[in-house]
């Protein structure tokens, strides 16, 4: 997704010289993807971004996975997790890949400190809370059922306005992007694709702090945490345009796309990214054939794993589910409906169902011990039994 858009003050031409009141240059940053041939914005601070008067490697934080365990479908309850902290040290990973790493996490604190992602870009879902992230590039305020998307690079800090936030976070060493086939050449949304371009927000207000001092900004890359004390305020930005800054989608301006007979998973797809899809599970119209069935027919993910987390509702095609959950289904092996939910989905007219699903066309790893919010009996639910 990416529209122009301009906030704040910036001089008339792009690499000129843009004077602050008192007569010294703002300074110019590009910051961009692809090296110069991809996306990007062009910002003006009060202090040159590259003030820094300490460096120093905090910690590794790329997180431990299971050892090669049994292939089998699986289900965790989010909700059994003890989660607490801020929104990047709260954070308890799920899944992990070599593109990608899949998290939840309950802050019940503001940050102490700014946060880059140096990897790649994230994507905050989030299921329960409201607050604000505050942005080099303005502040967006937040609230359930938002896609915040923060691209690589972006000085950013998460303030929840109470204990009550949950979210649902995926880091990238890619680009989050809307789905290709819903762009036309110009990158403009298509009247097909299932949101548009009023369907986004972005940043509200753009608040510029000049003041000097020490501030720690923490930057995640290569798997390291590192710090960075800054001599000025990070968040010093008096204007800036382009194409690259963070953005909000919230799943309910999503408007699923129905058919007669039961349709695929990728009509559900909302952004794309390397090796990754994620897609929106909304309320929606069933299938209107006189004969269809509404609950999925049984596939086989032979060249992708499934993650869906369960945000509201009763998911048709599952028993056992709970706000929270979280289901993997693997590659290799076929998933579908629990025994029972095809039958019952027949006549059915519509579908209250909230879910995030995340595709990863690499395999994805379980980190350790999580034990306490795992369904063994999963694997097993689909066994018929005389009752069902």
């Amino acid at each position: 997704m990416a529209f122009y858009h301009r906030m704040g003050e910036i001089p008339p031409k792009r690499h000129t010289q843009f004077r602050q009141p008192d007569g010294s240059l703002y300074r110019e940053q590009v910051m961009g993807t692809k090296g110069f041939s991809g996306i990007q914005s062009i910002l003006y601070h009060h202090h040159p971004p590259t003030e820094i008067t300490k460096a120093s490697l905090l910690s590794a934080s790329r997180p431990q996975f299971e050892t090669q365990g049994a292939l089998r479908h699986r289900h965790f309850r989010t909700n059994r997790l003890i989660l607490k902290g801020d929104a990047i040290y709260g954070r308890q990973y799920m899944f992990g890949n070599d593109d990608i790493l899949i998290a939840v996490a309950h802050p019940t604190e503001a940050m102490d400190f700014f946060y880059r992602n140096g990897d790649g870009d994230e994507l905050i879902f989030v299921h329960k809370g409201f607050g604000k992230v505050e942005t080099m590039f303005g502040t967006l305020r937040y609230r359930p059922g938002d896609y915040i998307v923060i691209p690589i690079g972006t000085i950013y800090r998460v303030v929840p306005d109470s204990g009550k936030t949950k979210l649902l976070i995926v880091e990238t060493n890619s680009w989050i992007t809307t789905p290709k086939r819903y762009r036309n050449e110009q990158g403009q949304l298509l009247e097909h694709s299932p949101y548009c371009e009023r369907d986004i927000r972005l940043p509200e207000q753009l608040e510029t702090f000049t003041e000097r001092g020490e501030f720690e900004v923490r930057t995640r890359k290569g798997g390291y945490l590192h710090a960075h004390i800054f001599a000025h305020h990070p968040l010093d930005v008096v204007g800036w345009d382009g194409y690259l800054y963070p953005w909000i989608l919230n799943i309910r301006d999503f408007e699923p796309i129905t058919g007669r007979i039961h349709m695929p998973p990728p009509i559900h797809q909302t952004f794309e990214g390397n090796q990754f899809v994620i897609c929106s599970f909304c309320p929606r119209l069933y299938d209107y054939h006189p004969d269809s069935i509404p609950a999925p027919y049984y596939h086989s993910n032979v060249d992708s794993d499934e993650v869906l987390y369960y945000v509201k509702g009763n998911f048709g095609s599952r028993k056992g589910i709970e706000e929270g959950s979280m289901t993997l289904h693997p590659s290799g092996i076929p998933h579908g409906p629990h025994p029972g939910k095809v039958e019952e989905s027949i006549g059915k007219k519509e579908t209250n169902e909230l879910a995030v699903m995340i595709d990863t066309f690499r395999p994805l790893q379980v980190v350790e011990h999580l034990q306490s919010a795992e369904d063994m009996n999963y694997v097993y639910s689909w066994v018929v039994r005389p009752d069902t």
